[in-house]
């Protein structure tokens, strides 16, 4: 069970602990104040602590090793508990969003204010401190050397670069850093002002927030449960890697489909002239091993074709 636990992703797992906590405080705080803004608040915390205990126990299954029976692993696990995960934002936007024209149709005061700004303060310190935490996390997976504040634009700018989890992280809990801030926003002003409105625009902005997430992330998934190539910087590494070899001249052909975090690589090389086939079959082997000794590919199928002098691979 340890060794399961180990391998799942960092990220969600803390996610995980972290929105259990804050979905707990927010509740007491809204069932005492009556605050719209603060429930729905609630309701993301408690979607994105099952939405991340979901994900991590899809991202521990699916570093398991292949076996004979599914020969290309387990990768593609984490995209269908991500796309459990969809299903719950989904359910929990929706109810966030009636809650939210309901109060702007019957505003009403809500009391506590000061609790409702220290549960809002500790929810802003906490979900900020998830989304540092994956925005490091962006930058070990993508190989950045980005310290500082430079992994903030270095997070926004490679999230796409990230394994499933991890970016189902980042782009939860930076609409729930933003929606703490809406919604400690409208607590303030709606108890200033005395504008009442401000709680159920609040919480309709944090609904439709939570639509959009929910729709980004489950295109992504649906994309990588079918299967879908690498990106064009991960193919580029691999080639480059592949030509390094002083006895390749070519690539002929070359397909990375990604698998959640990992990539499966299928490539037919051409070799300089003049080799032995048993030479030829030693450096296919080499660079084989070459392009395996990457972390991030699982598996490579590789062949050989016959030069033909016409230079096919271009980066």
């Amino acid at each position: 069970m340890i060794e399961f636990l180990k391998r799942g992703n960092k990220s969600s797992g803390i996610a995980a602990l972290g929105n259990t906590f804050l979905a707990i405080i927010k509740g007491v705080a809204a069932v005492i104040s009556g605050s719209g803004t603060m429930m729905a608040t609630t309701l993301h915390s408690v979607a994105d602590a099952l939405n991340q205990l979901f994900v991590f126990i899809g991202s521990s299954i699916s570093e398991k090793e292949a076996t004979r029976k599914f020969p290309t692993g387990f990768g593609r696990v984490v995209n269908l508990f991500v796309l459990i995960a969809v299903i719950i934002i989904s359910i929990m936007a929706y109810e966030t969003v009636i809650k939210g024209w309901e109060l702007i149709q019957h505003p009403k005061a809500s009391s506590n204010m000061w609790l409702n700004i220290l549960i809002m303060t500790v929810s802003l310190l906490v979900d900020g401190s998830i989304l540092v935490k994956a925005m490091k996390e962006i930058s070990h997976e993508t190989r950045s050397e980005a310290k500082g504040f430079g992994i903030v634009p270095h997070a926004f700018k490679n999230v796409s670069l990230a394994s499933p989890p991890t970016r189902l992280v980042f782009y939860e809990d930076l609409i729930a850093s933003f929606g703490a801030l809406v919604a400690l926003a409208s607590i303030v002003f709606a108890h200033v002002t005395g504008f009442y409105l401000l709680d159920g625009i609040g919480t309709l902005i944090i609904g439709i927030l939570l639509i959009g997430i929910a729709l980004k992330i489950g295109y992504e998934n649906t994309v990588g449960l079918i299967g879908v190539a690498a990106p064009k910087v991960v193919e580029n590494r691999i080639a480059q890697l592949i030509l390094s070899d002083p006895d390749v001249v070519d690539i002929n052909t070359l397909r990375i489909v990604q698998e959640g975090r990992q990539y499966h690589v299928e490539s037919y090389l051409e070799l300089r002239k003049g080799l032995t086939l048993a030479d030829a079959d030693d450096i296919k082997f080499r660079v084989r091993d070459n392009v395996l000794a990457d972390p991030d590919v699982d598996d490579v199928i590789m062949g050989i074709i016959e030069a033909d002098d016409v230079q096919t691979w271009k980066m």
